[in-house]
């Protein structure tokens, strides 16, 4: 499928950037492609939680006797955290109506793995276990995905709650689209596959 797929494609009368808005970087396309029902930035946001516990299976094993019961009582918090964290996205964007916005991926994504080296570190005893270190840990371990959803997902995905009603969310709105091909040309001169490149990266999120 194409870049402006799925909801670009039910409606072609919207735009180039409006399509381009709501159909976002390569991580939103794919919940795009999800019943909205299912893409509720609460059930992203359970979906993350879940992702982390999974990671976090191995470090319990090794270091705790007991550690199914200690596991599921902190995936259990992390699922619900995050659930309501997603719950809230969604209420402010009510409120507020903001448009989505990219994330920085260079500080986002490295975030979880950091996050879990400092988790295993801990449980390893590798690092001093206090009250700091320990809440420093989860929450760069936890807070990617909610922040992800908060700026980007949850103001998408009233957008196509508000299409598939019938509504135009882009009444009166113009997205103005920034033009990158001349700073992609000042980085990669004349190097047509660093070119490719760049362009592939910056159409992800």
């Amino acid at each position: 499928m194409g870049e402006n797929d799925v909801w670009g494609d039910r409606y072609p009368d919207l735009d180039d950037s409006h399509k381009e808005l709501l159909s976002g970087g390569g991580l939103s396309r794919r919940f795009s492609r999800l019943p909205l029902w299912i893409s509720h930035p609460s059930n992203i946001g359970a979906f993350y939680g879940l992702l982390i516990s999974l990671a976090l299976i191995l470090p319990y094993i090794t270091t705790e006797e007991f550690w199914f019961p200690l596991w599921i009582y902190h995936a259990s918090l992390l699922i619900a955290a995050t659930t309501f964290l997603g719950m809230v996205s969604r209420i402010m964007n009510i409120i507020f109506k903001r448009m989505p916005v990219s994330v920085n991926r260079k500080m986002l994504y490295p975030m979880p793995f950091i996050g879990f080296t400092l988790v295993t570190l801990i449980s390893t005893e590798l690092m001093a276990d206090n009250s700091i270190t320990s809440f420093l840990s989860w929450c760069i371990l936890m807070i990617p995905g909610p922040l992800y959803i908060h700026l980007s997902w949850a103001p998408r995905w009233r957008l196509l709650c508000m299409l598939e009603d019938g509504l135009n969310p882009f009444e009166g709105i113009e997205v103005v689209e920034k033009d990158y091909s001349q700073d992609i040309s000042e980085v990669a001169g004349e190097d047509e596959e660093l070119m490719e490149v760049v362009e592939e990266l910056d159409s992800e999120e």
